[in-house]
């Protein structure tokens, strides 16, 4: 563990960027902006373009900070929709998960880890398609089920920032209306995104002063996309992109393993 704020173990991919990668991380930072401000299903897409970007490790460190400044919008916007009971019954689940991740994910090879961050993502990909075809069906609410569902989300949070597929599924379990499901849904992304940021920054050292900056850069993509995200939440309806995203994302995984 560094006793200062790492850098010596920065990719070279962050300090020559290439415009094509510049593009893909304003497209991920807008999707984001989108995704935090309530449309839920779409986060997958920012975390496959920010590993085309930068690369599958890296990208998962620059990743954290644009999620929370994507959290505290989402927090302060509807807050008073959260349902504490879900994130006190589920938090500790998915933080367990996330430390879990945090020593699985350091020391695997960049091949391997790119693999796996695919995986997940075509894993989550077949899961959110397998809940809307069963989407009339009722989801065990037994602890067992936070439980389970918790930890795959914080090994897939830490491993890829790919929790979304888990939670949804655990959150729409307990049949939570719209807006009770966002506001609980970014409380529990605040928490489990600032446990994570420690250890990104110095366990896996894949946040650094030059990662900020790139971060920087891409926050006026993240406000578009909050921007506009609150008001297709309020016109748009899921089924409208939601097969649409799913089949990009996919596309994008495969492409991450082709890289």
């Amino acid at each position: 563990m560094s006793g200062s704020f790492p850098s010596k173990n920065l990719n070279p991919v962050l300090l020559e960027i290439t415009l094509t990668s510049w593009i893909l991380a304003l497209i991920a930072s807008f999707v984001l902006g989108i995704s935090k401000a309530g449309l839920k299903g779409i986060a997958m897409v920012t975390v496959t373009l920010m590993a085309l970007a930068f690369g599958a490790r890296e990208s998962t460190g620059l990743i954290v900070p644009m999620l929370l400044v994507g959290d505290v919008f989402a927090v302060l916007y509807y807050t008073r929709h959260t349902r504490w009971q879900h994130i006190l019954r589920f938090a500790p689940w998915m933080v367990s998960g996330i430390l879990l991740g945090t020593f699985l994910g350091k020391d695997l090879p960049a091949s391997v880890f790119k693999i796996w961050m695919a995986v997940i993502i075509l894993v989550s990909v077949v899961l959110m398609y397998w809940w809307d075809l069963r989407k009339s069906k009722r989801v065990p609410g037994h602890w067992a089920f936070a439980g389970g569902m918790g930890i795959v989300a914080g090994l897939a949070t830490m491993l890829g920032n790919l929790a979304g597929a888990f939670t949804n599924l655990y959150f729409l379990a307990m049949r939570l209306p719209k807006n009770e499901f966002i506001g609980t849904a970014a409380w529990l992304f605040l928490i489990t995104n600032l446990v994570k940021l420690p250890l990104h920054v110095f366990v896996w050292e894949t946040i650094s002063w030059e990662s900020l900056l790139i971060n920087l850069k891409l926050l006026p993509g993240i406000f578009l996309g909050l921007f506009t995200g609150v008001r297709l939440v309020k016109i748009i309806r899921e089924a409208f992109y939601r097969k649409m995203i799913l089949i990009l994302t996919a596309i994008g995984a495969a492409l991450i393993l082709l890289r």
